[in-house]
């Protein structure tokens, strides 16, 4: 899969490089008003930082998180991208994000057995499978349509798709923990949908736009307790697109007695963007 994806980076990259080559100006207009539809199409790599907490079945208790290097080389696949349109001030967009992370040596911050925790001198060897489906669908308001800046208001939906699964080894002077609890594996699930209002745009940096800093942010709730998120970063205009690197922090923080206690996804992104 490694190659697979490379391959596949490779690929994107040099038709990026491609339009580079031809492009001459800057999108510098797109700021502007129009009373006919504009659009635009987004493929991004996410490679986060990802933390959860799971109540499993055999009633252990479980915080644990995969680091970045951990969510490359342990992708089994994933999709990322974004569409949107815009015409006058209002619009809408969506974004998808897919990951299936298998197997992955996870760094366990607390682990419980029941109602208690495990004896100090015990260690916990655990490994993390996560299905991750977060897809975000909303309407926007253009408040501010400006040759520095734009700003935009925002209200929609998030769906949180998450299946967890972990097995654990517990190792060390394990004392009065039965011998079948030395080793256990369970899955969890959710599916939740959270309304959503935020606002999103962007900040010229240089007198021809080219340079500029895109920003997000959103909060809502519904059936998780808490959702919200925020990126920022710096931006490139070309004419036929723009090419951006942000930090993209998302949280999820469920209600309880919610399976997936909480997940959350903290990392770079790169993306392709193309307008027409």
């Amino acid at each position: 899969m490694n190659r697979s994806m490379a391959i596949a980076t490779a690929a994107l990259f040099a038709c990026a490089a491609s339009s580079l080559a031809r492009a001459q100006t800057p999108a510098a207009d797109s700021w502007q008003l129009s009373d006919s539809w504009r659009f635009g199409a987004t493929i991004y790599g996410y490679l986060p930082t990802i933390s959860t907490k799971t109540l499993l079945p055999n009633g252990a208790t479980t915080d644990a998180s995969i680091d970045i290097g951990k969510t490359l080389s342990h992708l089994k696949m994933g999709f990322m991208g974004a569409a949107e349109a815009q015409k006058g001030r209002w619009g809408a967009f969506t974004d998808i994000l897919y990951m299936d992370v298998g197997a992955a040596a996870a760094k366990t911050h607390d682990f419980r057995l029941g109602s208690g925790p495990i004896p100090a001198d015990v260690s916990v060897a655990t490994t993390l499978d996560l299905k991750a489906t977060v897809w975000t669908l909303a309407g926007s308001y253009r408040v501010v349509a400006d040759p520095r800046a734009t700003f935009d208001v925002l209200a929609g939906a998030r769906l949180l798709d998450i299946k967890v699964g972990q097995d654990f080894q517990l190792s060390g002077n394990i004392g009065p923990i039965p011998v079948l609890d030395r080793t256990g594996s369970g899955k969890a699930s959710v599916n939740d949908w959270n309304a959503i209002i935020g606002a999103k745009g962007r900040v010229a940096l240089s007198d021809d736009r080219t340079w500029y800093l895109p920003y997000y942010v959103d909060v809502g709730t519904g059936d998780s307790k808490l959702t919200w998120q925020v990126l920022g970063g710096v931006g490139y205009a070309f004419g036929w697109g723009d090419v951006t690197a942000v930090w993209r922090y998302l949280d999820f923080e469920g209600k309880s007695g919610s399976a997936v206690q909480n997940l959350n996804m903290n990392g770079p992104q790169i993306a392709v963007v193309f307008h027409w």
